[in-house]
């Protein structure tokens, strides 16, 4: 593979990130299985792994951890992140209210500084390459958060640091912040993008082309909708993120409705141009010259065989204009596949002036 270099930081990383959220309940219960799967990436040239502390509650780092532990953790680029609630069943939506402890979350220094020790101690390592904010936290300042993170890069416990799903504004603000106050900065940005979900072409993406940010795109394959099951005139495939994220799959629902008319389109252009789907989706997320590599996240061995190939594939002028003419640039359908929603959108009276 043509390894790239994430964000400013000189370290090399593969054009294909492994996500590992699949690894534990939420997806391959079997632990072999899923070291089975990690081992196979490594071996077919990706050095880049990202996971999370909430993926089935710490089970996928605990996953991570043992496939690295036979020898091969100073060959991997370790990415993984904080924010999300722990210390709940594996069930509960780790976003969200807080469901459990509510100091079990989020973006405080109380948090950040127990939970990397808990993260550190999942994985079976003494540090992490890259550690990111799940997610923005309003109640959070976000010097506090920023501080926590320096802190801990200069004990040698993370050796960067980032966000995931941070709007444009708050990348900006979270730069700002840095500068004035002689701050480490966040310098890698893991938004949601593809096809059907291309919002961040509007402002993220330059943002990161100025700032020299990486960008580790998640759900390039949009949850599924761009691997070729979802056709028009077939049943509606079913899985537990499916059962889980409803909002985004019910065909009831009348963004999704477009979404498959989309996946139907685009199916056609990739039988069309010779290209599988899953190769088409994955290189059009690769090819945007702010991506430094989007996240494939196979819950099988199979799956990963089926998106390996992507790394090798460019697309033509004419196949990425029909992209266009099928879902526009800087339009994403549904804001349900965007991860997150600011207050100001979610919350009327942030809308509204108040009157006496």
């Amino acid at each position: 593979m043509d390894y790239r270099t994430l964000g400013g930081t000189g370290m090399q990383v593969s054009p294909l990130c492994l996500g590992a959220m699949m690894f534990g309940a939420w997806g391959e219960p079997d632990h072999d299985a899923s070291i089975a799967i990690i081992h196979r990436a490594l071996d077919a040239g990706i050095n880049f792994i990202d996971t999370a502390d909430v993926y089935s509650q710490g089970e996928s780092e605990i996953i991570v951890g043992k496939a690295l532990a036979q020898g091969r953790r100073d060959n991997v680029i370790l990415a993984t992140k904080f924010h999300g609630q722990m210390g709940i069943p594996v069930d509960t939506p780790a976003f969200g209210p807080p469901q459990g402890d509510p100091n079990m979350r989020g973006n405080s220094r109380r948090w950040i500084i127990k939970e990397v020790e808990n993260s550190l101690r999942r994985l079976g390592t003494d540090w992490i390459d890259l550690y990111q904010v799940h997610r923005p936290e309003p109640d959070t300042d976000i010097e506090e958060t920023l501080s926590a993170l320096t802190d801990l890069q200069r004990q040698g416990k993370i050796r960067a640091f980032g966000s995931s799903t941070f709007p444009a504004h708050e990348v900006v603000q979270a730069q700002w912040v840095s500068e004035r106050r002689g701050l480490g900065r966040f310098v890698t940005e893991q938004p949601p993008y593809s096809i059907l979900v291309r919002g961040i072409e509007a402002d993220l993406l330059p943002l990161a082309e100025q700032y020299q940010l990486g960008v580790i795109p998640w759900s390039p394959l949009a949850g599924g909708w761009l691997t070729g099951r979802y056709r028009k005139g077939q049943a509606t495939p079913t899985s537990r993120r499916g059962e889980r994220l409803p909002a985004r799959y019910d065909l009831s629902i009348p963004e999704n409705q477009r979404k498959l008319d989309a996946a139907e389109e685009l199916a056609v252009l990739a039988e069309e141009a010779g290209i599988p789907l899953v190769h088409i989706a994955l290189a059009f997320v690769a090819q945007h010259p702010a991506v430094t590599a989007p996240i494939i996240g196979p819950r099988t061995l199979e799956h990963l065989e089926s998106q390996l190939g992507a790394a090798e594939v460019t697309l033509s002028a004419d196949v990425l204009n029909r992209i266009d003419e099928i879902v526009p640039s800087g339009v994403s359908i549904s804001r349900f596949d965007e991860g997150y929603v600011a207050a100001a959108l979610s919350d009327p009276l942030l809308r509204r002036r108040r009157t006496t």
